[in-house]
């Protein structure tokens, strides 16, 4: 069994946000594999969504618990699945990459990211995959006032939106 865990917070206030880029991704493949509805599991605070990727069963898992307590969540279910950070793939946005663009990584640093903190710390490792998916203005931190926790807070703008999607959907091809 995998997991694909997208970094987020709950409720219609951040749906739309850079923040929540991590959780848009799993609404995506969600849809585009025929994945079960998201539902809200009480006894790992995440809403779960249930299918099968390349064959193997996976689960697509959006905590509840608000970013920065992620880890929490992603333990419980690794713990009553009895899974490995080697079935885990996270995915979440990432100031250090510019929108429209995305990366992975194995077995990296959170580089500030408090979502991903949390999962080092709950799971005693960082050896886990990623999906970082870019949600930095073209040019930079230098075309932007804000302070990052401010800036990642806010709804993407039509354009960035639409950079968004090309993303999510390069990211399925890759999945498939």
């Amino acid at each position: 069994m995998k997991l694909i865990v997208g970094l987020g917070n709950p409720g219609e206030k951040y749906a739309k946000t850079r923040h929540n880029a991590g959780s848009l991704l799993l609404d995506e493949i969600q849809k585009h594999f025929g994945f079960d509805e998201f539902k809200s599991e009480k006894k790992f605070d995440a809403e779960i969504s249930e299918g099968l990727l390349k064959g193997e069963k996976t689960l697509l898992v959006k905590p509840l618990t608000f970013m920065n307590l992620s880890g929490k969540s992603v333990r419980a279910i690794m713990d009553f699945y009895k899974l490995s950070p080697g079935d885990i793939i996270v995915a979440h946005d990432d100031l250090d990459i510019e929108i429209g663009k995305w990366k992975i990584s194995d077995d990296s640093r959170a580089a500030g990211h408090n979502g991903v903190q949390s999962l080092i710390d709950h799971l005693g490792t960082q050896a886990f995959k990623r999906i970082r998916l870019g949600v930095e203005k073209e040019g930079g931190r230098t075309e932007r006032s804000e302070p990052g926790i401010d800036f990642v807070l806010k709804d993407f703008s039509k354009e960035e939106a639409g950079k968004i999607s090309s993303v999510l959907k390069e990211i399925i091809k890759e999945l498939a």
